[in-house]
């Protein structure tokens, strides 16, 4: 199945927005959509994907109705430095992943790295969810209640009571995501932040990638060292966030996967 597609699969699938694709000796990626096994390969004018996934789930996830033209010249407008970036990295896109797997995901992704991310995000994947072939899906809050007696097999260290935590209140209706999908970007990191495990910066990650809130600007250490490098900006995370929203605007989630990609771009 073709796709034509602006988009670089490389620096969108490779960037640690989600984290089950893994990039395969031919070049192409392989990852979970749903309940797809899905291989992409890149090609000049988009992708070409497995025949087993499905059409409209691949498009919503690549956010197909993006105009990233249109995107990257707001954002070009408002920097020069950014400019230069997207006319280097031009295809990278900002995912939509499924509400409750990005959740979980980044209650998930907190004082640690990609690779080791993407280990904790595979194990849950194995123990709990439903078998696809030689992967599988990521489960459901009540598939992780019932066989949470095997947690510790997930080597989720401090994060596992606040994990088990999530899924009994999703489950629970506590955290209803249908509910949050209605509110606007404020209201919604504000409900984000009333989670166990779920800081500013996991908030406004879940906000970008889950809910689709391109205005969102998170900040880790390597965003914050470009703020303080390219304009000078120091403080707190409120003060770095909110900075990268004005100035960018309602596309500021572009912007920062841009400048979080910069050494990639620039060598």
């Amino acid at each position: 199945m073709h796709f034509a597609m602006d988009v670089s699969l490389d620096p969108t699938l490779g960037c640690g927005q989600a984290h089950r694709w893994r990039k395969q000796d031919d070049g192409s990626w392989e990852g979970v959509i749903g309940k797809d096994i899905v291989s992409l390969h890149q090609t000049p004018d988009g992708f070409d994907s497995s025949e087993n996934c499905r059409k409209d789930a691949v498009l919503e996830y690549f956010r197909s109705g993006d105009d990233l033209d249109a995107i990257l010249s707001e954002i070009s407008a408002a920097d020069p430095f950014v400019a230069g970036l997207s006319s280097k990295c031009h295809g990278l896109r900002i995912l939509k992943q499924p509400e409750w797997e990005c959740l979980a995901t980044y209650v998930l992704a907190t004082n640690v790295n990609v690779k080791r991310i993407a280990k904790m995000v595979e194990s849950v994947c194995d123990l709990f969810g439903t078998d696809l072939g030689r992967r599988r899906a990521f489960p459901t809050p009540k598939q992780i209640l019932d066989g949470k007696e095997r947690i510790c097999e997930c080597k989720l260290g401090f994060r596992e009571p606040r994990f088990i935590e999530l899924a009994q209140r999703t489950e629970d209706g506590e955290i209803d995501i249908g509910a949050l999908k209605e509110l606007d970007y404020g209201n919604l990191v504000r409900e984000l932040q009333t989670i166990n495990g779920v800081g500013p910066k996991v908030a406004d990650c879940v906000a970008l990638f889950g809910f689709g809130h391109l205005c969102a600007f998170p900040v880790d250490v390597r965003i914050q060292k470009s703020l303080e490098t390219l304009y000078g900006i120091t403080g707190n995370y409120r003060v770095s966030s909110e900075f990268g929203m004005e100035k960018f605007g309602r596309y500021a989630g572009y912007a920062q996967e841009l400048l979080y990609h910069m050494d990639f771009i620039t060598h």
